[in-house]
């Protein structure tokens, strides 16, 4: 099964493309009406000095699960309290501070206990670890063991993604530890990441064999793209229209080999998700 939505839904500037006003609407369940699934990005940012960690709260989630169809499906981006080795830096030569919730069983127990409600219309739970450089995490061999580790205590009630941000994990070793643990590859488009074409090339025997894939297009250059947009996602201010085309092209090899694909669509990957999106689904003849 395809799915293709965006990266976040609470966006103004889509009146006209998805929302029927601006203001005073439930942009989520207008949203749910033409997309049947959305990446939800606002519970990753959860890791600060000197508080527990910031866990979703109980209202928002039941809001949520009443707002969508049972058809609809989120995907979840884990606490960064749970993918952040070091709390992050204030200053680049500050003192590097060891995060002791990274991959903690209990924090993510919380967190599950938290977004139950959303069980039966979750897709994959992201987890985005940042680049690691070897202050951080001394080798991929180390990563794995400790992501290793972390899947057998958690068990596999719930489907989860891993997205790594060092381009030089993204081997057969990575790929086959994914696949043998069923977990999901996310592959990031922009960010310093080798393109996704690239990485599926290389790598489309293990992917073939995922329990699902998602593909998140994010663009090359955030901060410069929200200065030419001014903030207002309703057009196209950089055309990837080559990337788009090879994006839907694995995508029908994956669908062909009967994997589920998520395809997450950034507004700073083009100017405008929405826009993306039916550009994609032309290229994929849905």
């Amino acid at each position: 099964m395809l799915r293709i939505g965006t990266c976040s839904w609470k966006y103004p500037s889509w009146e006209g493309l998805v929302y029927s006003s601006a203001k005073g609407i439930d942009y989520l369940q207008e949203y749910a009406q033409q997309f049947d699934t959305v990446e939800v990005d606002q519970w990753f940012w959860s890791l600060f000095a000197g508080q527990q960690p910031k866990l979703p709260s109980t209202r928002d989630v039941q809001q949520y699960r009443a707002t969508v169809p049972e058809t609809f499906r989120f995907t979840i981006k884990a606490p960064n309290s749970l993918t952040l080795t070091h709390y992050y830096q204030q200053k680049p030569a500050s003192e590097m501070n060891a995060n002791d919730l990274f991959l903690s069983p209990s924090l993510w127990d919380q967190f599950r206990e938290r977004i139950s409600p959303l069980r039966e219309v979750a897709g994959p739970v992201i987890f985005q670890f940042e680049y690691l450089n070897r202050q951080k995490m001394a080798s991929q061999k180390l990563f794995l063991e400790k992501l290793g580790r972390f899947s057998e205590s958690i068990g596999t009630e719930w489907p989860i993604g891993i997205e790594t941000r060092n381009g030089n994990y993204l081997n057969e070793t990575f790929f086959s530890f994914l696949s043998e643990y069923r977990l999901a590859p996310v592959l990031l488009q922009g960010y310093w990441m080798p393109p996704v074409a690239e990485v599926y090339e290389k790598h489309q025997s293990l992917l073939r064999r995922a329990p699902a894939v998602v593909i998140r297009l994010h663009g090359p250059d955030r901060g410069g793209i929200e200065k030419e947009t001014g903030g207002e996602w309703n057009r196209i201010v950089h055309d990837r229209r080559d990337e788009l085309a090879a994006i839907a092209r694995i995508t029908g090899h994956l669908l062909n080999a009967g994997i589920d694909v998520y395809l997450n669509v950034n507004n700073h990957y083009e100017g405008s998700a929405p826009i993306t999106i039916e550009r994609l689904k032309i290229l994929l003849k849905t």
